[in-house]
């Protein structure tokens, strides 16, 4: 723990902070990604278009990095894109720089593959969860991981998380 606080620390002392007020795109569809960011405060999601709509499939909130693993890892263009939600703080630095900076510090570069070996776990839990749970399964586990998500994230977001519309999500949670 006291390492991850550490490399925390440094990400701070290292990258270079900044503010974005909500709404701000950070990654594009389709592009190449300038910037590893870090978030200090704030939440975004990841979304990608599906025939002209917004598809949901990440929330990102304090802790959490937001950029393009596709860009990161193999030079492509993204799948997806990342915006604030709410005004953000963040800390940045450029992708090669970021590079470098592995190449150069092994405990970086442990630390950023700790960090993706949590994703994937993540991904996978998520990819079994929208195959074998209800909406209303994945809402109250959603709800158990984050509970002020209600009150940072507009409603049509997390349905379109959950791959239902916001009707049915009213309905869910109504239920109670």
């Amino acid at each position: 723990m006291t390492e991850q606080i550490d490399i925390i620390q440094n990400i701070k002392r290292l990258f270079t902070r900044e503010e974005f007020p909500a709404k701000t795109l950070l990654v594009k569809e389709g592009t190449l990604t300038k910037k590893l960011f870090y978030i200090d405060r704030g939440c975004c999601r990841a979304w990608f278009n599906n025939d002209g709509r917004d598809v949901t499939y990440q929330f990102l909130f304090e802790g959490n990095f937001a950029s393009s693993f596709e860009t990161i890892i193999s030079n492509e263009v993204s799948w997806y894109s990342v915006e604030t939600l709410e005004p953000t703080v963040m800390y940045s630095v450029g992708i090669e720089d970021f590079r470098n900076r592995m190449d150069q510090h092994p405990h970086i570069k442990a630390f950023y593959y700790h960090y993706v070996e949590k994703r994937l776990l993540f991904y996978q839990k998520l990819f079994v969860a929208h195959i074998k749970d209800s909406p209303e399964q994945r809402y109250r586990e959603l709800l158990a991981q984050h509970p002020e998500i209600v009150l940072r994230v507009p409603q049509h977001y997390i349905a379109s998380f959950l791959g239902i519309t916001s009707v049915s999500l009213s309905r869910i949670r109504n239920r109670k």
